[in-house]
């Protein structure tokens, strides 16, 4: 085992606290630092929406652990407000905004990803905000009483769960985006589900785009390219990009995100990266891709951290397993999309399906609508489902075949649990691999 006596750690959210402490369970005589430029370690970033709609009571409630566990039990070196400014791979030295200059024998980048903010007009208004940090999802909480009217800009996951969210606290909602529909993560048909039941709650002004924001003292306009809305509060939620900019020297994709192998190693043989700002191995396009979601920061960053200190495992990859509520719809997906398989190259189909989420004639049962991609002679790439009820468990199902590489046939066969207040006979994914071998033996037998 290689002894690294000094990890530092830059980003303490939970792929950087899951790096630092499996680093300590690798090397207990390791000196560990973490450098977190924001008040609070390691909480749950996606529950920031259901913080503010009232479902969890307190911001505090999302920490994970708090501060003192890790320094105190856990023997690592927080530093909490402390930001690093600059990386020096070939010295091994960081610098941090305090002016302090740390060396490491192994360092894990773990920053994350930021906002993306359109270089617009208004943006630096207090009115207008992006929810990445649990602070800021704390200061909003406290003025969202005095809100009446909110734009939110962005209709994927976290534009439809802040709109879902301000809906809750009885606030009149817009989702702007510039393209023609919501949840682009998913094909048309399925997304249509999502895009309808968001326009029960919430105002939709799809395909426009944002043209500039104009705070005024009693509300703030918000230009879009067909005209414009008036609000209180305004959400960017645009998505992220990763926060490497310490380290333009590591190889990455064009977006940022670090390339790194299956122990999380990035370009240097003394740097491991892990977290949104990684791109990890896409086990169905065999290759990287950048989906930053908690689950893989987690796994990835315990990855990093054990082979930063010294020790040794391996991350296989990812296959981009999600879940998104929006209103009262489940819509979940894993694998690859129809249009990304085709971007992809890869001769591919769908077949798409209704079925009941549990036996017909048990109370509860809804419609639950199962799309499957796969190649034309079988092969799984990828399932996505949406309905108000069975969808979050079902798409696991789907991402477990996918991982074992599994065929059309192969989910038909499946021997997946029956009771009536959980499923039909049929489970609805058997019924959609079902209707896929019979539509190839059709075309089989032309």
């Amino acid at each position: 085992m290689r002894v690294a006596s000094r990890v530092l750690v830059i980003g303490g959210g939970a792929a950087g606290m899951s790096a630092a402490s499996a680093a300590r369970r690798t090397d207990p005589s390791a000196t560990i630092t973490v450098l977190e430029h924001g008040t609070f370690p390691s909480y749950g970033l996606c529950g920031i929406p259901y913080y503010l709609g009232g479902v969890i009571p307190r911001g505090e409630d999302l920490i994970a652990y708090p501060a003192e566990e890790f320094i105190s039990r856990r023997r690592i070196d927080l530093q909490l407000g402390t930001a690093a400014t600059g990386v020096d791979l070939s010295r091994r030295t960081v610098l941090t905004a305090t002016g302090a200059t740390l060396d490491f024998d192994s360092l894990v980048l773990a920053a994350g990803a930021v906002p993306i903010v359109p270089p617009i007009s208004g943006v630096d208004d207090p009115r207008v905000v992006t929810v990445r940090r649990l602070e800021d999802a704390i200061a909003l909480h406290s003025r969202l009483g005095n809100v009446r009217r909110a734009v939110v800009v962005g209709a994927g996951y976290v534009g439809l769960e802040m709109a879902e969210a301000l809906c809750e606290r009885g606030i009149e909602v817009t989702i702007v985006d510039r393209l023609p529909r919501v949840l682009t993560t998913v094909d048309e048909t399925v997304a249509a589900l999502a895009q309808e039941e968001a326009g029960r709650h919430c105002s939709l002004r799809l395909g426009t785009g944002l043209v500039g924001l104009h705070p005024e003292p009693e509300f703030v306009r918000v230009e879009l390219e067909d005209g414009e809305v008036l609000a209180d509060l305004v959400v960017l939620a645009l998505g992220v990009r990763p926060s490497t900019s310490l380290v333009p020297e590591l190889a990455a994709l064009p977006n940022g995100a670090l390339l790194v192998d299956h122990q999380m190693r990035t370009s240097h043989e003394a740097v491991w990266a892990a977290g949104d700002c990684v791109a990890l191995h896409h086990l169905v396009l065999a290759g990287p891709a950048y989906v930053p979601l908690g689950p893989a920061a987690n796994k990835a960053g315990r990855v990093a951290g054990i082979e930063a200190a010294g020790g040794h495992a391996s991350f296989p990859g990812i296959v981009g397993t999600a879940v998104v509520k929006v209103f009262d719809l489940t819509v979940a997906h894993t694998g690859l999309t129809l249009a990304q398989a085709q971007s992809a190259g890869m001769a591919a189909q769908a077949t798409e399906i209704t079925a009941k989420s549990r036996a017909k004639y048990y109370p509860g049962a809804e419609p639950l609508r199962v799309r499957l991609v796969h190649t034309p002679d079988g092969l799984l790439l990828g399932g996505q489902l949406a309905g108000k009820d069975g969808a979050a468990q079902r798409i696991d199902v789907v991402a477990a075949a996918l991982h074992a590489r599994m065929t059309i046939d192969d989910l038909a066969d499946l021997d997946l649990a029956y009771a009536p207040p959980f499923s039909p006979v049929y489970d609805p994914l058997t019924q959609a691999a079902q209707s896929a071998q019979f539509a190839r033996a059709k075309q089989e037998a032309r």
